[in-house]
C-alpha cells in the first residue's frame, strides 16, 4: 500500500519551511529534491513521485526560506556564499528528520547546492543527480539573468509567480536577480570543494541551457573525486525534466538502479 504524503512544516534558525516527504521504505534511500532560483516544491509537479516510484525510493521535497509555503526572506540581500549557507540548512533539515541515505536531486541553484552539501556532508550523500547545476559565473548566465528581468517588467511574468510563491514574489525575484548581477558576486566558485565530493555523481544539461554552457558540467565532472557520468540533451534548454521529462526520468532512474 502506498503511503499518504506528509506535508509540514520544519523550524530551522526561528524559520519555518515547508516539506513534503513521502516514506515508502525505510531501507531505501530517500530522493531529495532541491529547487532552482524561482522554483519550490510545487513546480516539481509529478516529477519527483514519477522518479521514485521508478526506483522505489522514498521522496522529501523542501521549499527553501522566501520560496513556495515557507517563510519569508527576511531581506532580498544575500551573501555571496548564500548557496553554500543553503547546503548547511539542507543538513541541518536532514538531521531533525533523521535521514542519511539520500540522493540528492538537485536544478540550477539546487543542483549547486546539491554539490556543496555532497562535498561537505559526504557521511549522508549517498549520490548526486546535477541538474544544470552552476559551479562558477558566466557571461551566458549574466544574459539570462538581465532577460528575465525585463520579463518581469514586461510581461505577466510576476503574476505566473505569485500563484506558487504568493507576496513573497518581489522579494525572491530580487534576492535572485539583484545577487547574482552583483560585482562582488562575479567571482563566486565552488570548484574548490569538488575534489571532496566522492559519491557517485549524474551531471545532467541540456545542450542549449540558456544560463549555462557545457563548461560547467566538464569541469564538474573532471574535479570530482568519485564516479561521475553526464547525460547532455540536445536542443534542450535549462530545465531537462520539464523540457524532456521522459528522458531525464530514464537517465536518473538508470543511474539509481546501477548504484552499489
Amino acid at each position: 500500500m502506498t503511503p499518504n504524503p506528509i506535508a509540514t512544516q520544519i523550524h530551522i534558525n526561528e524559520k519555518a519551511l515547508y516539506v513534503y516527504h513521502q516514506n515508502f521504505d525505510s531501507q531505501k534511500p530517500t530522493l531529495v529534491f532541491l529547487h532552482d532560483s524561482l522554483g519550490c516544491t510545487q513546480l516539481w509537479r509529478d516529477f519527483p513521485e514519477k522518479l521514485a516510484e521508478a526506483t522505489q525510493c522514498n521522496v522529501l521535497a523542501y521549499d527553501r526560506l522566501g520560496y513556495g509555503k515557507s517563510d519569508p526572506m527576511p531581506t532580498y540581500e544575500r551573501a555571496v556564499n548564500y548557496l553554500e549557507q543553503e547546503a548547511s540548512v539542507l543538513n541541518e533539515l536532514l538531521t531533525q528528520l533523521d535521514i542519511n541515505a539520500i540522493i540528492l536531486f538537485g536544478h540550477s541553484d539546487g543542483g549547486s547546492i546539491a554539490l556543496i552539501t555532497a562535498a561537505q556532508y559526504p557521511e549522508r550523500i549517498k549520490a548526486v543527480i546535477a541538474e544544470a547545476a552552476h559551479i562558477f559565473v558566466e557571461e551566458v548566465t549574466l544574459k539570462g539573468i538581465r532577460e528575465a528581468m525585463e520579463a518581469y517588467t514586461s510581461t505577466d511574468l510576476p503574476l505566473r509567480l505569485q500563484k506558487y510563491h504568493g507576496d513573497k514574489v518581489d522579494l525572491l525575484f530580487k534576492a535572485w536577480t539583484l545577487t547574482w548581477t552583483r560585482s562582488d558576486f562575479k567571482n563566486w566558485n565552488i570548484e574548490s570543494l569538488l575534489p571532496q565530493i566522492t559519491c557517485p555523481l549524474l551531471f545532467i544539461q541540456g545542450e542549449a541551457d540558456e544560463y549555462g554552457t557545457l563548461e560547467q558540467v566538464h569541469k564538474t565532472i573532471r574535479q570530482v573525486s568519485g564516479k561521475s557520468e553526464t547525460y547532455l540533451i540536445p536542443d534542450i534548454g535549462h530545465t531537462p525534466h520539464k523540457e524532456a521529462p521522459e528522458l531525464t526520468l530514464l537517465a536518473a532512474k538508470r543511474f539509481i538502479e546501477n548504484l552499489k
